[in-house]
């Protein structure tokens, strides 16, 4: 009995750790706690999840080179209350002012960004998964524009993750990759967590977005599909490329990174 509650332990360690980084030490703190005060882990747990995630991991992250992205800005928001919650929002502070600089500069056009999964709080090398990528706090991934069923700009998207939802089902590109055997290139469509609205594409907005974030010096490329490059008039920057089909699919996001 004591082997299998040990083991449920390490299990529940081992996934906090996979998908928040600091879960898995939030949980040995709260089986200690628990333990000490004579009450359940049902209670000290999301505390003590709550307090690190507000309190504690912020000021630390700012030793590792990392800060907290905005969350309750207009201009600069997560997708949802979970990208933060899960410690998915850090970043390197060059990476923080070139979104908090460029999201100003957008604020008059009406465009706001709307950032996915960042970089976790500690550490370069450890992964973000499923990304490849994410794990030197200079990588981020951001929603399209959208239009709404009467073809005006809206700050909605398509899914409740952000991903998942693609501009066009089917492209050259994916059926290229997938016909090699990179099976994996269109498994953002695993990750939606359910499909919220109709929408299409905002080709005008997305662009603007675009151009502001290629045209800062910091940026060292962006990754979106290639018929999306073409679609949105973007064919002359070199640092907007193909991600490659070891990836997955970037016509649900774009893909942020700085030098």
């Amino acid at each position: 009995m004591k082997f299998l509650k040990l083991l449920g332990h390490i299990c529940v360690i081992l996934f906090l750790t996979v998908i928040t980084q600091v879960g898995g030490i939030v949980w040995l703190l709260s089986v200690f706690v628990s333990k000490k005060i004579k009450t359940k882990k049902r209670y000290t747990f999301p505390l003590l999840y709550l307090v690190f995630n507000l309190l504690v991991v912020p000021p630390i992250a700012k030793i590792f080179g990392r800060e907290k992205l905005p969350i309750f800005s207009s201009e600069l928001k997560p997708r949802n209350i979970a990208y933060p919650l899960l410690f998915r929002n850090y970043a390197t502070p060059e990476l923080s002012n070139l979104l908090i600089t460029s999201a100003a500069d957008l604020k008059p056009s009406n465009i706001s960004i709307t950032y996915l999964d960042a970089n976790f709080p500690f550490l370069n090398g450890f992964p973000l998964l499923p990304h490849l990528s994410h794990n030197d706090g200079k990588k981020i991934d951001i929603s399209f524009q959208y239009l709404d069923n009467e073809g005006m700009p809206t700050n909605k998207k398509p899914s409740i993750s952000g991903y998942g939802v693609y501009v066009n089902s089917t492209n050259q590109t994916s059926e290229k990759c997938k016909y090699e055997g990179y099976w994996q290139y269109d498994f953002p469509k695993y990750l939606s967590f359910g499909k919220l609205n109709e929408l299409t594409l905002d080709e005008k907005n997305t662009r603007a977005l675009v151009l502001e974030l290629v045209n800062n010096s910091n940026t060292q490329k962006i990754f979106i599909e290639p018929y999306l490059k073409q679609q949105l008039q973007l064919q002359n920057y070199s640092k907007i490329r193909f991600h490659g089909c070891q990836a997955v699919r970037h016509d649900d996001h774009i893909h942020l990174q700085i030098n």
